[in-house]
């Protein structure tokens, strides 16, 4: 899986590449401390959390709330 396009999907979600790490940085540790299951790919390779994240944003699954200045 290329994850080029994956990441491309996700920026179109989010303002820029320091929100994106930002925001998948804690799904990720959400998804780690609520124990949720991994997502495997088709050759049977478990996908790491920050991946899952990162295609949780891309796809839309995900809602980013953003501090009101």
């Amino acid at each position: 899986m290329s994850r080029r396009p994956l990441i491309e999907q996700a920026l179109k979600r989010v303002n820029n590449r320091y929100e994106l790490v930002h925001a998948a940085a804690k799904l990720a540790k959400e998804l780690y401390e609520t124990g949720a299951e991994s997502y495997v790919t088709e050759e049977g390779i478990p996908l790491k959390k920050t991946v899952i994240a990162i295609d949780e944003i891309a796809k839309g699954r995900a809602v980013i709330l953003r501090k009101s200045e």
